[in-house]
């Protein structure tokens, strides 16, 4: 691939702009020597305007969500984009959600443009458990924990169980809900079928992967490493 359609894949620019900031001598070597259109690739190399690129193809990120923002790129309001920096919106492959946070949950979210690997995370055959932590307008009646665990819940307009889910409770008003896969508001519509609702919603860990000590609104780039820790904890 020619490093103009390199970076412009990696969001800097159309490739008529990506070719002007060649032009200008804005891309450079590690050493400052000035590149050119059809220099061979050599990513870990390239510099623009003397900082290193972004990564490469193949990205993915843990996003620490704020209560707000959507996993949209439509949206008129805020949006987990906003959060990163604004090329990565303009990526080719596209970077995209694994799954959604609705605009209120708070917690971990996985990103990458790795379109297989996106769907190896969100098939129900990855077992992946999501935790998610709730907090509740009501107190606890003291048996949601056998019925969410029963595989018996159905949900409102829905004609199929729920798959069994784990419940822990935190405290009169508060649990800790595991699930194993993911319809839309599953956990508030789970509480809202008890006759309960959900005030505050977070999730602190997919499969085996936590936020540690990510700060809201901060993210980071996963590697290797961290895959093995998420699919190795796929049922946690």
């Amino acid at each position: 691939m020619k490093l103009v359609k390199h970076l412009a894949n990696l969001g800097y620019g159309s490739r008529k702009e990506v070719a002007w900031m060649f032009r200008e001598g804005r891309v450079t070597d590690a050493n400052g020597e000035v590149l050119y259109q059809d220099d061979p690739l050599d990513h870990d190399n390239v510099r623009v305007d003397g900082e290193p690129l972004d990564p490469p193809p193949g990205l993915v990120l843990m996003l620490h969500k704020p209560a707000g923002y959507t996993c949209s790129t439509k949206d008129p309001g805020r949006i987990v984009y906003d959060l990163l920096p604004p090329r990565f919106r303009l990526r080719d492959p596209v970077l995209s959600t694994v799954g959604r946070l609705d605009r209120d949950t708070t917690g971990l979210l996985l990103m990458t443009d790795d379109g297989q690997l996106l769907h190896r995370i969100v098939s129900p055959k990855s077992k992946l458990a999501k935790v998610y932590e709730a907090e509740l307008a009501e107190d606890l009646r003291g048996d949601e924990a056998a019925l969410f665990a029963s595989g018996t819940l159905m949900l409102e307009s829905e004609t199929t169980p729920l798959l069994p889910a784990a419940m822990e409770v935190l405290g009169p008003r508060r649990a800790r809900v595991v699930l194993h896969e993911g319809r839309y508001h599953q956990v508030r519509r789970m509480f809202a079928a008890v006759g309960n609702s959900v005030l505050a919603l977070h999730r602190p860990q997919v499969g085996g992967l936590s936020l540690g000590g990510l700060a809201e609104g901060q993210w980071r780039q996963l590697g290797p490493e961290d895959l093995g820790v998420l699919f190795n904890g796929a049922s946690a």
